[in-house]
Order: C-alpha cells, then sequence, then structure tokens
C-alpha cells in the first residue's frame, strides 16, 4: 500500500430535511387541523480514529464526502427520518486543519476517537408547530438548513516514541532490524528507505516504538533528495537519536556531517530541534577499536553536542541491547517530565499565556507543508501559462490538404 501522510478532502454534511404542510383529513371529523410533520436532521461527518490504518492513500481516490440528507416531514405528524452520519478512518497521529483558514481543529490520537468536522442541517418545522389559538389552520413551514460544508487538510504524524536521524547510510534501517521484528530494506547505496517505518522494541516486560525515516543531506530542507517531508514524523517523539556513520563512504567528515544535519532540521522546525538527543556513532565493527575511538574524540571535540553518547554496532547487535535499556529508563523519565510540563502549560494557558512547545511544533509542520503546497502550485500555474506564451508566440499558416 502507498505510504501517503498528506490529503486535501471536502466534507460535506446533510442538509435537514423540509417541514410538511398538511392538515388532518378523515371521515367524520371536519377540520382536523394541522398535522404536518418535522424533517429529519441532516447527517453530521466525523472523522474516527483507526489503530489498523498508517496512511491516507484512501483520500486520494475519495477526497469527496457528504452525509445523507435528512427526510422531508410528512401528514399525520409523522416526523422525517435523520440523514445517517458518515463516519471516516483516519490512522492515528492524524491532525486536522481548515483548509480555507488554516485553522487547528484538533487531533485523532486514539483508538476509537471520534470528531466532528461538519455539523449536519437542522431539521425544517412542519405547520403544526405553527398552531395557536389564533392562527388554527396555519399555513407556515420551515425549511431544513444546509449542512456544513468544510475543505479540510490531514496531516498524518506517525506515534512514536523514539525517532532516528541520520544521512543516507547512516545505518537507520540496520539498527531498527536489529533491536525490533521491523524488516526495513538495507542495501548498500542511499535512499533504501523512502518511506517512514516504526518498531517495536521490548526490553524486558516494557517497549517502546522506534520511527525510522528517510535520511536527510544538504538542502533537504528546500527540497533536495527526499527533502524533509517526513521529518513531521519526529513531531509526536519524545526523544531523538542522531546516527553519525564513523567511516562514511564518501570520505566526509563525521563532525561536519553532524553540523549540515542540524542545520536542515533548524530550518524546518525550531521546537523538533529542541527535542532531546542523543549521539549514536555506527559501525564500529568497519574501524578498529583504537581507530574508532579517535574519530569520535575528534568528532566530540569539534561540535556542540553535551547530550548522552553511544557508540554501536547494530549488524553485530554490538551495544544495541546497552542503548535499548538506556532509551527505556530515559523514557521514564521524560514521561514524568512532561506530565509536570502539561500541569504548567495548562496552568499558563488558562492565565492566557501560549501553551508552548507541542503547539509550536504543529504549527512549524503545518506551515512548511502549506507553503511547500503553494509553490508546487504556482510552478504548475507558471509552466501552464509558459505553454500558452510558446503557442501564441506560433503565427505561422496552417494549410490541411484535402
Amino acid at each position: 500500500m502507498k505510504f501517503v501522510d498528506e490529503a486535501s478532502i471536502s466534507v460535506e454534511a446533510g442538509k435537514g430535511g423540509n417541514g410538511c404542510l398538511s392538515f388532518r383529513r378523515e371521515k367524520y371529523i371536519a377540520k382536523g387541523g394541522p398535522d404536518g410533520g418535522d424533517g429529519g436532521d441532516g447527517g453530521s461527518v466525523y472523522l474516527v480514529g483507526d489503530a489498523a490504518l498508517n496512511t491516507l492513500v484512501d483520500y486520494q481516490f475519495q477526497p469527496r464526502c457528504r452525509a445523507e440528507t435528512g427526510e422531508s416531514g410528512k401528514g399525520k405528524d409523522c416526523t422525517g427520518a435523520k440523514g445517517a452520519d458518515k463516519y471516516l478512518r483516519v490512522p492515528l497521529g492524524t491532525s486536522i486543519f481548515d483548509d480555507a483558514t488554516n485553522e487547528y481543529l484538533g487531533d485523532v490520537s486514539i483508538a476509537g476517537e471520534k470528531m466532528l468536522v461538519a455539523q449536519g442541517g437542522f431539521h425544517g418545522l412542519g405547520n403544526t408547530r405553527f398552531k395557536s389559538s389564533t392562527n388554527r389552520a396555519p399555513r407556515q413551514t420551515s425549511p431544513g438548513s444546509p449542512g456544513e460544508v468544510r475543505a479540510l487538510r490531514l496531516e498524518l504524524k506517525l506515534i512514536a516514541d523514539v525517532g532516528l536521524l541520520g544521512l543516507p547510510n547512516a545505518g537507520k534501517s540496520t539498527l531498527i532490524r536489529s533491536v525490533s521484528a521491523a524488516r526495513p530494506k538495507v542495501a548498500d547505496y542511499p535512499f533504501t528507505t523512502l518511506v517512514p517505518n516504526l518498531g517495536v522494541v521490548r526490553v524486558g516486560d516494557d517497549s517502546f516504538v522506534i520511527a525510522d525515516i528517510p535520511g536527510l543531506i544538504e538542502g533537504a530542507a528546500d527540497g533536495a533528495g527526499l527533502g524533509v517531508q517526513f521529518l513531521k514524523h519526529l513531531a509526536r517523539t519524545r526523544l531523538l537519536l542522531h546516527l553519525i556513520d564513523i567511516a562514511p563512504v564518501d570520505g566526509s567528515d563525521p563532525a561536519s556531517n553532524f553540523r549540515l544535519l542540524e542545520e536542515e532540521v533548524k530550518e524546518y522546525s525550531g521546537g523538533i530541534a529542541q527535542k532531546p538527543r542523543w549521539l549514536v556513532f555506527t559501525k564500529l565493527d568497519v574501524l578498529s577499536d583504537e581507530l574508532a575511538d579517535d574519530v569520535i574524540k575528534e568528532t566530540l571535540q569539534a561540535i556542540d553536542h553535551d547530550g548522552p553518547v553511544f557508540r554501536i554496532s547494530a549488524i553485530s547487535n554490538r551495544g544495541t541491547t546497552e542503548l535499548s535499556h538506556a532509551i527505556q529508563s530515559s523514557l521514564v523519565e521524560l514521561n514524568e517530565q512532561q506530565v509536570k510540563e502539561a500541569i504548567t502549560e495548562a496552568e499558563e494557558t488558562d492565565e492566557g499565556r501560549p501553551s508552548g512547545h507541542a503547539d509550536q511544533i504543529r504549527q512549524e509542520v503545518h506551515d512548511y507543508s502549506t507553503t511547500r503546497r503553494e509553490l508546487r502550485r504556482t510552478r504548475r500555474l507558471q509552466s501552464k501559462q509558459d505553454s500558452l506564451d510558446d503557442d501564441d508566440e506560433f503565427n505561422g499558416d496552417v494549410h490541411y490538404e484535402p
């Protein structure tokens, strides 16, 4: 199945049914009075979290969704049937934005969680509703109100505890294969990972989820390589592992590679760049222990990093067990810390202050997606205009043979 993490859809709730104009007509009962029933409410549109989904590909082929219209009222005080609600299944971790205003509407992060995105129209009133002591035979009714119509933008951010950052061929896929049951493609050429992969790492009775995203290269924030379109999937992670190849096949400097990646992440999202980050030197089996120690020492002296540092060889499982245990212990501490921060942010929000880091990342990711989409649209329009201009430049006579 194709991996799609962004989709624009149009949702339309059902129109409310019209009220009925009717009078009671029975034998031996003269002037039976009004008996027109109300219409039914229109169906609403909901987004529902589904743990079995991991892509938004369905909405590329069905971008328009409509709920049922409510039935009109009938005589004998019969109310029209309510239109059926429309439930759209989305993967967990989907953020919803109004595509017209860029307003953030909410997230769907729990299986079975429902989010109303388009309210159905209200039912119309039958003439029974308008009877009174002075209006014994009302001929007034009201139509059903139209359902809400919205253009939505869905952005999927995979839910994982740990995210992997690194240049192509830094050993990210090999690491996730080593510590989990995930089997992403591994080869000796760049960009073997084309879409994000998730793996569950078990540490004793506990476990955590690790996310592997395609590698970044210089200029990724401007669209080079696969760009930074998949960096959004690190937005929900609590810990980042920055993988550095101690012996790159292209002969590049590990310290320079570190700084290059740092700049690309900062340019994309300052919020993601502020996440807790560990440095992991990979492919220790390529060099001797003495030479590897020298490379790591020189790299640490040349860069600005004050977090934990690990050394691994994922292909031989060297250091991976220690890394997994350290991650599990750190996640427990981070969870306690984030609970305290959430309480503090909630108090600050109540006082009218901004609610901080998570909102910052979400807005930065959405702004980047919107900017890139507008840039693609501008390029398409420019290409179309250039094509029309080329046609206008041709002024030769055309002669058709019979």
